[in-house]
């Protein structure tokens, strides 16, 4: 007596197959199965697309703020001087900067003078955020100096220019946007004014002086290129009136997302009246706001695929009526429940498949041609389907990971699988002899 073949047997994969393969006049695959199959694709691509940008913008997003400003910002609580001022600047900077580069992960501690003025050149006005910094520390900066992106020489910054209008003009860096607000090109001059500048007997005065562009760069973020220059640490302290003392510390770490492990430690290395502002807390509501809006997204296109997937159960169902007759003969010929079960369930779960697999192939190739693909639908939209102002970045990113293509398998294979089962086991439970009453 030989035993009871196994589940999923080869017979069960012909008779599904021969079913697959059928044509409508013969009760095949119906256009409902068709339709099923391009929602399934369909609805897998717009997962996987989206789940690629927005890996690919958080990436981007994150790249551009730590990459052009510090990880943390070490500055001094506030005091009153002698003069009577509430102050914040920190007198000894270099001692206070020695301590925190001591701390284990810290890679860079550089001091800063911080302050806001006007530009002008050629009648053109522009309000810039300078930063003073050494020319050192500016090279180590990875997003302002990055030759590929950048128009200049690096080394001219903070050297005198030597010119014969202006002898003693210094070497300053500006962003991309700065630049090209003022119109200005490398080598070009421009005026700074500070509205605290001179201090003289009948009070403050405007300070007004001429500076070299010896450098433009373009950090990759709109506000950053449009607001930003940098001047030499020491010209900073003697233009911004902050002779022997720095406004902060900019301090970049090893693994600026586990950014909150360190910045105890930089906090107690820098003495008790100092504070810390990781960039997390800087940026913390857009960060925020990105892991909501993926949560978000990602449940309104796992309704997508459960929709594309419900699909399955109307074509199997109608597939499944069409079949009544030879559902009837594969039982009376001794196919059992369980059989017959697994016949409809690889029919069903055989669209789910193919639907995933293709839209996976669909997904990953919009993830790797992003972009001549954005530039496409820029050129026919007319331009301007991306606006930096708005968004911060300058075009779509898109980071195809492997953890959100299993994800989006895992989703439509799952539910492809679930639906299918509850037509297979109408299916199986059909009666032959009611299927063969009429026959």
């Amino acid at each position: 007596m030989t035993g009871s073949p196994p589940p999923f047997a080869p017979y069960e994969w012909m008779i599904a197959w021969r079913y697959l393969r059928a044509r409508r006049a013969e009760g095949g695959v119906s256009v409902m199965t068709w339709i099923s199959l391009v929602g399934i694709t369909l609805a897998v691509f717009a997962l996987i697309a989206t789940l690629a940008v927005r890996s690919g913008f958080r990436t981007e997003f994150v790249d551009t703020i730590v990459g052009a400003n510090a990880h943390v910002t070490v500055f001094h609580s506030q005091r009153v001087n002698e003069a009577g001022h509430t102050v914040r600047t920190i007198a000894d900077y270099d001692a206070m900067a020695e301590r925190v580069r001591a701390v284990p992960g810290v890679s860079r501690v550089t001091p800063l003078v911080k302050g806001q003025v006007m530009a002008t050149a050629g009648g053109r006005n522009s309000g810039v955020e300078v930063f003073g910094i050494t020319p050192e520390a500016l090279a180590e900066i990875p997003r302002i100096a990055d030759p590929e992106t950048s128009r200049g020489d690096l080394s001219a910054f903070g050297r005198p220019a030597g010119t014969a209008d202006a002898p003693e003009t210094v070497g300053i860096a500006l962003g991309s946007g700065v630049a090209r607000e003022l119109g200005v090109e490398v080598g070009d001059s421009v005026r700074l004014i500070s509205p605290d500048g001179v201090r003289t007997a009948f009070g403050v005065s405007p300070r007004v002086k001429a500076y070299d562009v010896a450098y433009i760069f373009t950090a990759g973020r709109y506000d950053i290129d449009r607001t930003r220059a940098y001047m030499p640490f020491d010209e900073a302290q003697l233009y911004f009136n902050r002779e022997g003392v720095a406004d902060e510390l900019e301090v970049t770490v090893e693994d600026p997302e586990a950014v909150d492990r360190y910045a105890p430690a930089i906090a107690q290395a820098a003495g008790q009246n100092a504070f810390t502002w990781t960039w997390q807390e800087s940026s913390g509501g857009f960060l925020r706001a990105l892991e909501i809006e993926d949560n978000v997204m990602f449940v309104i296109l796992s309704v997508l695929v459960l929709i594309a997937a419900m699909n399955i159960v109307s074509g199997l169902i109608m597939l499944v009526k069409n079949k009544g007759r030879d559902i009837g003969i594969l039982r009376t010929m001794g196919l059992t429940e369980g059989a017959v079960l697994r016949v409809f369930f690889i029919c069903g779960s055989f669209t789910g498949i193919i639907g995933t697999a293709a839209g996976v192939v669909l997904g990953c190739l919009f993830a790797i041609y992003i972009d001549p693909i954005f530039a496409t639908v820029n050129w026919l939209s007319g331009g301007g389907v991306w606006d930096p102002a708005i968004r911060g970045i300058y075009a779509l990113p898109a980071e195809l990971q492997l953890r959100d293509v299993l994800s989006a398998v895992a989703l439509s294979l799952g539910l492809s699988f679930v639906v299918t089962i509850f037509p297979a086991r109408r299916a199986a439970r059909l009666n032959p002899v009611e299927a063969l009453r009429y026959e």
